[in-house]
């Protein structure tokens, strides 16, 4: 079975930063996109950043210059870096992922189980 843990989130202050982490472990033979999403009471789950394997990288207009997306290839693990943060971030971040399973020919998507990101003003 394969699961993505995130950690890093909490309750931070406008204007701080935070770096949220995601590691992905079990039966996994290689890691195409991970990427972060997040979602705010009573809205949509929204993309915020995302990173291919060879290192692209695609942001949301609303954290464009203020986060940065990177990963460890070894480690099977995205990073999520914010600062200047605004009380409109605050959500529930998700881990997103799409891998090839040992022993499998198909790419499958999984989910972390979130992190709360709360600032306050």
């Amino acid at each position: 079975q394969v699961q993505l843990v995130e950690s890093g989130g909490g309750l931070v202050q406008a204007g701080g930063s935070l770096r949220l982490s995601c590691a992905a472990s079990g039966s996994i033979f290689s890691i195409n996109a991970m990427g972060w999403y997040r979602q705010a009471p009573g809205k949509q789950r929204e993309l915020v950043a995302a990173i291919t394997s060879g290192g692209s990288t695609n942001y949301a207009d609303s954290v464009k210059g203020r986060a940065t997306i990177s990963r460890d290839n070894a480690k099977n693990t995205v990073y999520l870096q914010m600062n200047s943060l605004k009380p409109e971030d605050t959500a529930v971040y998700y881990c997103n992922a799409d891998l090839i399973r040992y022993y499998s020919v198909r790419s499958e998507n999984y989910w972390g189980q979130g992190t709360q990101v709360t600032v306050s003003s």
